[in-house]
C-alpha cells in the first residue's frame, strides 16, 4: 500500500470513529441541562460574584433535593468569569450558547456587563436570568423577551429606600458611582421621592478612594438647608464612601442613609447607629423555610451566615429549577418563556413572581434601622417593616 493510500485509509478510519461517537455525544447532551453562569469571579465585584456562585450551587442542591436532576436530566453548571468587563461578558455568553451548547444562562454581577450581554441572549434565542445586576435599563429600555431577572432592580431599591426617607422637611443629596448602576439608581430614587426635597446629585468614578472633594460639594449643597439633611449613598464594590463621615458631618446636622450591602461593607454601619434605609436581604430578617434552609446549610459548610448576594444566587437557582420542573426538563426556549411569565417561586425572601410585562421578579424589600451589637462585626439591620411587592408601584420601563 502506498503512503498516500495509507494516509487516506487512516483518515477515513478516524472520520468513521468520530461519526460513530456523535450519537453518543448527542445522547449525553440530551440527558443534560447545561446552565452557563457568567459572573465576576475577579475584578471590582469579585466578592459579589463569589457569593452568587455559592448561593446558586446551594440553591440547585436545595431545589433538586440534592440530586442535581430535573426531569431525568443532570444539571451541569458551566462557570465563566467576566472579570467585570462588558466585552468579556458578551463574548463569554456567546461562547456558552454557541460552543458549550448552554440551554440557559444566569448572571452577571455588574450592570454594565449585563447590558452588553442582553443582545447575545436575543441573538441565540436563549434565556438569560439576570442575577444580581441592578440597573433598571436591563428590564427597561434595553430589555428583550429572553431576559428574566430574579435580582431586584434600581426602582425596587429606590422605592423601598424612599419609604424610609421621603418625609416632609427632609432635604436629600445623593452620592453614587458614575456608571449604569449608580445613575439608574439615582434616577429611580428621584422618581420615587414625592415629598422630600432633592438638593444635589454627586457622581464619582467607580474606583474612587478619596471622597473628600465630592463630600465637600455635598456639604456645601446641604449645610444651609433647613430641617433634616441626608446624604443617600448608592455604591458597589471597591472604595468606602462612608469615609465622608470623617469630615464631621454632624456639625452641619447631616446624616448618612443607604441600602443594604455585604457584611464586610456593613462594618462601616457600626459608626451609624440608628441609620435607616431599605435592603434586599439580611440573613436574620426573612422568616420562611427556604431562608432557614439556606442559613443552616451555609453555616454547616462555611461557618458563617449567608450574605447579601448568596441569597440572590439561591433565588436564581430556585427560579431555574421551578421552571424546569414545570416543563419536565424541556429546555425549549419558547416553552420556558411561556412557563416563566407570571411564574411564582419560593426564595430565601419568600415568594417572588416574574411580572409578565418585563419579567422582573416582584419581591419584598426590608425597611431597617441600624443597631450596634458587640456580638457582630457589622451594624445589624433591624427590621422596621417588610415592604411587600404589592406596596411598591415599580414602573414598567420596557415599553
Amino acid at each position: 500500500m502506498t503512503p498516500t493510500r495509507r494516509r487516506t485509509v487512516a483518515f477515513g478510519a478516524l472520520a468513521t470513529a468520530a461519526l460513530a461517537a456523535l450519537p453518543g455525544l448527542a445522547l449525553a447532551q440530551a440527558k443534560e441541562i447545561r446552565i452557563a453562569h457568567v459572573h465576576s469571579l475577579t475584578g471590582p465585584l469579585e466578592a459579589y460574584g463569589k457569593q452568587t456562585r455559592v448561593g446558586f450551587q446551594l440553591g440547585l442542591q436545595y431545589a433538586t433535593g440534592g440530586t442535581m436532576m430535573v426531569g431525568g436530566k443532570k444539571l451541569v453548571v458551566i462557570e465563566k468569569d467576566d472579570q467585570g468587563k462588558p466585552d468579556v461578558g458578551k463574548s463569554l455568553l456567546a461562547a456558552a450558547f454557541g460552543d458549550d451548547k448552554a440551554d440557559i444562562a444566569v448572571g452577571p454581577t455588574a450592570s454594565g456587563v449585563a447590558l452588553a450581554m442582553l443582545p447575545v441572549a436575543e441573538e441565540y434565542k436563549k434565556i438569560l436570568v439576570v442575577e444580581p445586576a441592578v440597573a433598571d435599563s436591563i428590564t427597561g429600555e434595553k430589555w428583550n423577551k429572553y431576559i428574566f431577572r430574579t435580582g431586584r432592580n434600581s426602582s425596587q431599591d429606590a422605592i423601598s429606600n424612599a419609604v424610609a426617607l421621603d418625609k416632609p422637611g427632609v432635604t436629600i443629596a445623593t452620592l453614587a458611582q458614575d456608571n449604569a448602576f449608580g445613575r439608574d439608581g439615582v434616577k429611580a430614587f428621584r422618581e420615587a421621592v414625592k415629598t422630600a426635597k432633592l438638593a444635589h446629585e454627586e457622581y464619582l468614578p467607580p474606583a474612587t478612594t478619596d471622597f473628600t472633594a465630592g463630600a465637600q460639594r455635598l456639604i456645601d449643597k446641604l449645610k444651609d438647608q433647613p430641617g433634616r439633611k441626608v446624604i443617600w449613598i448608592v455604591w458597589a464594590g471597591a472604595g468606602n464612601p462612608f469615609k465622608i463621615t470623617d469630615l464631621d458631618l454632624k456639625r452641619y446636622g447631616i446624616e448618612i442613609a443607604t441600602g443594604g450591602n455585604i457584611l464586610p461593607a456593613m462594618a462601616a454601619y457600626k459608626q451609624l447607629p440608628g441609620m435607616e434605609g431599605a435592603t434586599y436581604y439580611y440573613f436574620g430578617i426573612p422568616k420562611n423555610p427556604v431562608n432557614e434552609a439556606l442559613v443552616a446549610q451555609h453555616y454547616r459548610e462555611y461557618k458563617t451566615p449567608p450574605d447579601f448576594f448568596t441569597a440572590g444566587g439561591f433565588s436564581a437557582a430556585m427560579a431555574v429549577v421551578t421552571a424546569l420542573k414545570k416543563t419536565n426538563g424541556d429546555t425549549n426556549t419558547d416553552k420556558l418563556i411561556q412557563t416563566m411569565e407570571g411564574m411564582s417561586f419560593e426564595t430565601p425572601k419568600g415568594t417572588m413572581t416574574f411580572r409578565k410585562e418585563d419579567h422582573q421578579a416582584m419581591q419584598s424589600m426590608y425597611h431597617f434601622r441600624i443597631k450596634v451589637d458587640p456580638a457582630f462585626a457589622w451594624g445589624v439591620p433591624e427590621l422596621v417593616r417588610e415592604i411587600k411587592a404589592s406596596e411598591m408601584n415599580v414602573p414598567i420601563r420596557n415599553r
